[in-house]
């Protein structure tokens, strides 16, 4: 653990590096952005809103006028909005410091995203394998770098349900959500396992942001009109949570701190608000076999191989 506690003030300067954060227009992604733009990162909002994006945009540069905050299209419920994506950043940027996979949907309704994906597995981990296989020349190549999976304490509740990933035979909106961010954990296991075995200087890290008051909670409630979840789920956030503010610390522990070493695990340190430390997560999220499976169904999926050599030209 720490020798004491982490915050916002202990933040280092981020000037030089470029950084992508998904779901940066609002909640824990918009706080992610806030603090790399005040400390003179590049900073690349990841949005599938781009007209809240530019809005954001323009609220920073009235705050940090030499901000360098940009706005760039993904979805990450559609494969080519992905792929798109990377082709751009890539074409447009030579290095890539840290990679932010923060965007996510939370124990919604059945739904299915553009490639007929169950939308929680599909935009919270397929989505977000798709991004980071696509931009991970940039990373490999820029020294130092990281990717930073954002997941959650519903990870508890998760078990992969290979033989029904996308609840076709039987869907619970927690169990789905809960799924989804079980496998932000595996992916980190792999990935790292990946990067460490090709000697690669990147690191893959994750964390989660406990108990923190952001839109996520209204969005179930909004879908299924429930007056009722609504009025819960605010009234829960008014009695347990801590601001997007507080949680998104160890999000920026993980991505800056120079202690951080591949694999952790980094959340709370009363599991559900408080400073960022290195937590253990489920062992469920230590299952190699496992990850191993998700990594190669991940690939079938979305059609995205990784390759952990610096193509020739980047630099």
């Amino acid at each position: 653990m720490n020798e004491q506690p982490w915050t916002l003030q202990q933040m280092p300067s981020q000037k030089g590096k470029t950084v992508i954060v998904t779901g940066a227009n609002s909640g824990l992604g918009l706080e992610t952005v806030k603090a790399f733009a005040a400390r003179d990162a590049r900073v690349i909002l990841a949005v599938r809103n781009t007209e809240a994006g530019e809005r954001v945009v323009s609220e920073l540069q009235e705050e940090h006028p030499r901000s360098k905050v940009t706005v760039m299209a993904l979805d990450l419920a559609d494969l080519k909005s992905v792929r798109d994506f990377a082709q751009k950043f890539q074409q447009e940027h030579s290095r890539l410091d840290l990679l932010i996979n923060n965007a996510g949907v939370m124990a919604i309704p059945h739904r299915t995203t553009k490639d007929g994906f169950e939308m929680q597995f599909g935009t919270n981990h397929l989505g977000h394998f798709a991004l980071t296989g696509q931009v991970l020349p940039a990373l490999l190549a820029t020294p130092g770098s990281r990717i930073i999976n954002v997941s959650s304490r519903a990870h508890v509740i998760g078990r992969m349900n290979f033989n029904d990933l996308m609840g076709n035979k039987r869907y619970s909106p927690w169990l789905a959500y809960g799924q989804s961010k079980l496998a932000n954990l595996l992916f980190t296991l792999e990935l790292q396992r990946q990067l460490k075995l090709t000697r690669a200087e990147t690191l893959a890290v994750s964390c989660h942001p406990g108990w923190s008051a952001t839109n996520l909670q209204y969005v179930a409630p909004q879908m299924t009109r429930s007056s009722l979840m609504l009025r819960l789920n605010q009234l829960a956030n008014q009695l347990f949570s801590q601001p997007a503010s507080e949680g998104v610390l160890p999000t920026l522990y993980a991505a800056t701190s120079s202690t951080i070493e591949g694999g952790e695990y980094i959340g709370p340190h009363r599991d559900t608000k408080g400073y960022p430390v290195r937590v253990r997560a489920n062992p469920r999220a230590y299952d190699a076999g496992a990850a191993k499976q998700l990594w190669s169904i991940s690939e079938d999926l979305t059609g995205v191989q990784y390759s952990f050599s610096v193509p020739a030209g980047v630099q």
